[in-house]
């Protein structure tokens, strides 16, 4: 008699999981779309607003804030649950964006920008956290798939949105579109996502977040302003990286003290923990260089429009979500380290294959290669996430996902400052080493390389400098097959086994 209520209830639980996915696909969305729909209108904004001297603020702003915030927002998700920190942190966001839409200066537009990246640091430690709770590790490759095919969708739909806002509307509904989106989803959320966990009265690390925000803060400041604002090798990089490590001894010292510490001692002696996380850093810094440098290259070299070199750069967006998908399959016979491996061994042969391509590069092989990278990154990301999170129970996971996901954007932001460093310094060998009689139509600086191009004043100088990007571009994929072999040899010392909690399913 019992079996038709409980076959009930198991429908209901299925069903109210799947209505909570789709929940959390459409919080993912806020954050993931948000880079690439602002990037289109930026002339717009610009235009409007002022303040072209500012306007990378409005992004840098953004990752800055999201990424110090996601190890406190991990931490607190283990404390108070994950739907109260998941609904603050949209609400935030979704204020963010209301405030950013009325934005009446580039300054005010900034602030309102941070306040995005503070709702969206809850968003990416949180829902990923939940993909944990609520789905066993057999379940959770298919899940991290469909998540991640949301940052697919996002990397095309942005741009096109962004564009037509910008031209038919107004780039302010850019911010706006996502009001009606997180609305959808807090609703979701509230009806449909259920926790039971125990309760007991949290005891919050004051001293060690701020610490933590102060740390991280200062170091992905440095690392946005080095080369940019100043140089490497200066007194502003000195104090401040000089600033950063004294806050890192003092946050060591105080979360070894602490009760509840926003960041535990155990996350970094652990081997798994942190030759996991490490390795992830290493895959936020192979990202950057594509992400960052490929549309520059599809368009000077290629001499593709922008659209269609936005559409090279989302072929990555392909094999992505399609091998975190099926990763499950692989992690469940071979286990996660060596799943890992098979995605930091694919980032090396497609990074190793675009510097062999003939040139002039065929566009359908750098759309391969990307599609090869992208499944590398699918096979990784997902291999480690679940991995790590099959390791700790219910209240250390969402730490440890923070750490995680802390990790990737720690990693990208030291990619940008990488291989913009690799990227200036091979185009600036290549305009010392021109032919003197060509030099006076090459620009004096590099931040004319692009304008003298676009003129194309005299034909011989512009194919120098289109030849000039690609040997610059090449290098950037020699520097990731350096970081992807350097990857491979961490992960070969990770142990082969994830310790599984026995309560990891929470």
């Amino acid at each position: 008699m019992n079996e038709i209520p409980t076959a009930v209830a198991g429908a209901r639980r299925v069903q109210a999981r799947r209505w909570v996915l789709a929940a959390l696909m459409c919080t993912m969305m806020l954050a993931a779309m948000d880079t690439t729909i602002v990037s289109t209108a930026i002339p717009q904004i610009v235009g409007d607003l002022g303040g072209f001297r500012l306007f990378s603020w409005v992004f840098s702003i953004y990752l800055l804030a999201q990424t110090v915030t996601i190890p406190v927002y991990g931490k607190l998700s283990d404390q108070f649950g994950r739907k109260p920190v998941l609904i603050a942190g949209t609400l935030i966001f979704l204020a963010g964006s209301a405030a950013s839409s009325l934005a009446w200066g580039i300054l005010p537009l900034i602030v309102f920008r941070g306040l995005q990246g503070l709702g969206a640091g809850a968003i990416m430690a949180t829902v990923a956290t939940l993909a944990g709770d609520l789905y066993s590790v057999r379940e959770r490759a298919l899940v991290q798939g469909w998540l991640s095919s949301v940052w697919g969708i996002a990397a095309i739909a942005g741009p096109l949105l962004g564009g037509a806002f910008a031209e038919y509307a107004s780039w302010r509904w850019i911010f706006l579109v996502n009001l009606p989106i997180g609305a959808l989803a807090l609703g979701l959320i509230a009806v449909f996502l259920h926790e039971t966990h125990e309760r007991r009265r949290p005891r919050i690390d004051y001293a060690g977040s701020a610490l933590v925000l102060a740390v991280v803060g200062i170091l992905i400041f440095g690392l946005l302003q080095g080369g940019q604002a100043w140089p490497w090798l200066s007194l502003p990089s000195l104090l401040t990286f000089g600033a950063c490590a004294a806050l890192l001894a003092l946050t060591v010292w105080v979360e070894r003290r602490a009760a509840e510490p926003v960041m535990p001692g155990w996350l970094w002696r652990q081997r798994v923990l942190l030759g996991s996380n490490v390795a992830t850093i290493g895959m936020g810094i192979v990202m950057m260089a594509p992400n960052a440098y490929l549309p520059t290259f599809s368009q000077s070299v290629q001499g593709l429009g922008p659209i269609a070199a936005g559409l090279v750069l989302a072929s990555m967006s392909l094999g992505w979500p399609t091998a975190s998908a099926l990763s499950g399959r692989l992690y469940l016979r071979v286990g996660f380290r060596d799943t890992a491996l098979i995605g930091a061994a694919l980032l090396l042969l497609a990074s190793v294959a675009f510097t062999s391509m003939p040139v002039p590069q065929p566009v359908w092989a750098v759309v391969l290669d990307q599609i090869v990278l992208g499944a590398g990154f699918g096979l990784l990301s997902t291999s480690l996430l679940v991995g790590l999170q099959s390791v700790v129970g219910w209240s250390q996971r969402g730490v440890v996902t923070g750490a995680n996901l802390f990790s990737r954007y720690l990693g990208q932001s030291l990619g940008a400052a990488l291989f913009g460093t690799v990227f200036n310094a091979a185009v600036a060998a290549r305009l010392e080493s021109a032919p003197p009689a060509m030099r006076a139509h090459l620009p004096g600086s590099i931040n004319d390389l692009i304008s003298v191009l676009h003129a194309g004043h005299d034909g011989a100088a512009a194919a120098y400098l289109r030849d000039s990007i690609a040997f610059a571009t090449r290098h950037l994929f020699a520097g990731m097959a350096a970081i992807a072999l350097l990857m491979v040899l961490i992960l070969i010392v990770v142990p082969r086994r994830f310790p599984v909690a026995q309560q990891e399913t929470g």
